[in-house]
């Protein structure tokens, strides 16, 4: 049958998990393409100049939930991709998208796993309307010209062609092509539909964060994505400069974002609540089956509100549950330097030895040796902070007794202007995971609490040799005893620096753990590390070993275990 008007495109017969994660890639890497493009354009509903990096870290946390969990089918992936989007969600953009993600998941999540579909296009159609349906319940009070309206359009034009009389069945690569044309269009038409827009001479941020996610969709299902023909068409001028941007003012200073759990009835009352004090209202929840009625069990829920009272709007939330998670965000303050013109961020780590000092060098630290058997003073932690010249500056002590050493630093440096945050690392092998999932696309605040939970969720060890007798926890040791301590407590004793290992390992693992870090001194067996390789891979073999060579000059062994 000739399908009238539409271009001759493949016809996706299944639908399954490794298709939501091959669109879930997609938009990550589209989104972090045209990223800057995105936080270049917004202007509305205030000029907080982060709406693409918002989208992309909610899309990011997505992708992220997929990787951990690994659903191996569709239903499981679409309540990954709802809830993982929601639990990531930044920014009113952010939330938004979280609740078309979770409109496109629950259409996903009926249909067969990896069977045929009898009208691949049109449930297509039904997802990205129930994704536009939801992304509008989710705002108190939808303005115009925005990635709502793009969202509509999309959903309308989808459904139009779906429901082609003429064309049989429709492949699901026909409604893609048509759905990204459309949001490509759909994008430029928001200059012309919203007066903030209109002055600026833009088009809507969100809407072409929207945008791009629907061309992954299409780009997945074999369709054709528009790559933003309509917006390379525009006739306006190129997107104003950040300064531009900036002269357009908002009501409110703060953007308020909080987690909660509570019934539907109650959120209801809440929206009210906020709208007393503030706008940009924004409540959105992952349940793949539909907002609870009642007092039925809570749900969670992300609240989006911008207002001028930060407490008010945290009390709102008081007055249902419990908020966590809370994001405060000055709007005022984003994309400015500080005073002394410094901006960006920047990370500090007191490591020893010569690899574990390129380990933190290779992720972008400035370091501060600490030596063998010594510590670095105060000043010279402070030098490294006004050395990184950065607004924002991470510390990581990476052992006990750089701790104080380290929060005096910080102190000295807030003095002087820095935005200083100390991450509790005991250990270097804490300091290498935190500085593995630094992130300065992140709001500072977020990724200092990202490096201190996977600071946290690292297990630490070390092997030394004893120099006299002692007694400690686990009996007494003589000189040339190996002596096994897990985060500083001596917990094994012996003659044999493998078999101390691997108790040491035999503790860990027995208790779960992906990773295993060890970090060799030069002083330790040439064997060594091959050894305790083999013995993990041997037993252990769904964890991951790294090793570092040329360890701790005070040790003879370090370990971590994720």
């Amino acid at each position: 049958m000739v399908e009238a008007g539409y271009p001759k495109l493949p016809q996706a017969l299944s639908m399954d998990a490794a298709t939501i994660r091959r669109w879930s890639s997609a938009a990550l890497d589209a989104l972090g393409a045209h990223r800057d493009e995105i936080d270049l354009l917004n202007v509305f509903p205030v000029p907080d100049g982060d709406t693409g990096s918002n989208m992309l870290l909610t899309v990011r946390a997505m992708n992220d939930a997929l990787r951990r969990d690994r659903p191996a089918h569709l239903n499981q992936a679409a309540e990954v991709v709802a809830r993982g989007a929601l639990l990531g969600a930044r920014g009113n953009s952010g939330v938004i998208l979280s609740q078309y993600i979770r409109g496109l998941a629950q259409v996903l999540a009926q249909l067969p796993d990896g069977e045929p579909v009898e009208q691949p296009g049109l449930v297509l159609a039904e997802a990205l309307a129930r994704g536009s349906s939801l992304a509008t319940a989710a705002v108190a009070e939808p303005a115009p010209g925005t990635m709502l309206t793009v969202a509509a359009r999309v959903a309308e034009r989808a459904m139009l062609v779906a429901q082609d009389a003429t064309a049989g069945p429709v492949a699901i690569a026909v409604v893609a092509t048509a759905a990204a044309a459309e949001a490509a269009q759909a994008v430029l038409d928001t200059r012309t539909q919203n007066p903030t827009l209109r002055r600026a001479g833009v088009v809507d941020a969100g809407g072409r964060g929207l945008s791009i996610v629907i061309d992954a969709i299409a780009a997945v299902t074999g369709g054709i994505p528009a790559g933003g023909a309509a917006w390379a068409r525009r006739d306006s001028a190129a997107p104003p400069s950040r300064s531009e941007v900036q002269e357009c003012s908002s009501t409110f200073s703060y953007e308020v974002i909080y987690l909660i759990d509570s019934a539907a009835d109650a959120v209801d009352g809440l929206r009210e609540r906020l709208a007393d004090i503030g706008d940009s209202i924004v409540i959105a929840s992952a349940d793949l089956t539909g907002p609870p009625a009642g007092l039925v069990p809570a749900t969670t829920w992300r609240v989006h509100v911008h207002a001028n009272d930060v407490g008010a709007a945290i009390e709102r939330g008081v007055e249902i549950g419990s908020p966590r998670q809370i994001e405060v965000t000055r709007f005022a303050d984003q994309w400015a330097p500080s005073a002394a013109g410094r901006i960006g961020v920047g990370v500090v780590a007191i490591a020893p030895g010569a690899a574990l000092r390129d380990a933190f060098l290779g992720e972008g630290a400035l370091v501060v040796d600490s030596g063998p058997n010594r510590r670095p003073s105060t000043a010279e932690v402070l030098a490294a902070i006004i050395a990184t010249a950065a607004a924002h500056v991470v510390i990581l002590p990476n052992d006990r007794d750089c701790a104080a050493v380290a929060d005096v630093a910080a102190d000295e440096a807030r003095g002087l202007g820095y935005d200083v945050a100390v991450v509790p690392t005991k250990s270097v092998m804490q300091g290498l995971a935190a500085i593995a999932v630094h992130d300065t696309e992140r709001r500072f605040n977020d990724n200092v609490i990202a490096m201190a939970e996977a600071a946290a969720a690292t297990r630490f060890a070390d092997l030394s040799v004893a120099e006299s007798e002692a007694l400690t926890m686990a009996g007494p040791c003589r000189p040339g005893d190996v002596i096994g301590s897990v985060e500083y407590e001596v917990v094994a004793i012996g003659s044999s620096i493998l078999e101390v290992a691997l108790e040491l390992l035999d503790r860990f693992l027995a208790t779960g753990g992906e990773l295993v870090s060890i970090a060799v001194s030069p002083s330790a067996p040439a064997e060594l590390a091959d050894d305790l390789r083999r013995d993990v891979l041997t037993r252990h073999p769904e964890v991951e070993v790294t090793v570092l060579s040329g360890g701790h000059p005070d040790y003879v062994l370090l370990m971590g275990v994720e």
